[in-house]
């Protein structure tokens, strides 16, 4: 249970220097416009490496990774790989209607969530 905590962590801190560095590169390519393209990439980048990784552990038998990997460097890297996994789940599953609930409800409510953190925050700090 340690050892797993300390390879989420390093994972962590590893996804998120990438993170960073992946969106300086991006910036540096093709510049500071008003579409978040970095992020949109990144999360691109993100959730291809997760459905790469899932086929790979499972085909290689290295799912004793998947909490550094998974868990730990594409959730430092992007949370929303763990999303798109999760709705390629309940796709394949034939649950399409789940499916598109939950990416409505995820995305809605994620935005409409941070809407609303910032209106309290503000609120606070006004």
């Amino acid at each position: 249970m340690v050892f797993s905590v300390l390879y989420v962590a390093l994972g962590g801190a590893i996804g998120a220097a990438c993170r960073y560095l992946t969106g300086l590169g991006v910036v540096r390519l093709f510049g500071v416009g008003d579409f978040p393209l970095a992020i949109l990439m990144i999360n691109v980048i993100g959730s291809f490496v997760m459905g790469a990784f899932v086929a790979a552990a499972a085909h290689k038998g290295l799912t004793h990774l998947s909490p550094f990997v998974m868990t730990g460097l594409l959730g430092g890297f992007t949370t929303f790989s763990a999303f798109s996994l999760e709705t390629a789940n309940l796709i394949e599953r034939g649950t399409l209607g789940q499916a598109a609930l939950y990416v409505l409800l995820s995305v809605g409510l994620s935005v409409g969530g941070l809407f609303f953190g910032l209106w309290a925050a503000r609120g606070v700090f006004a």
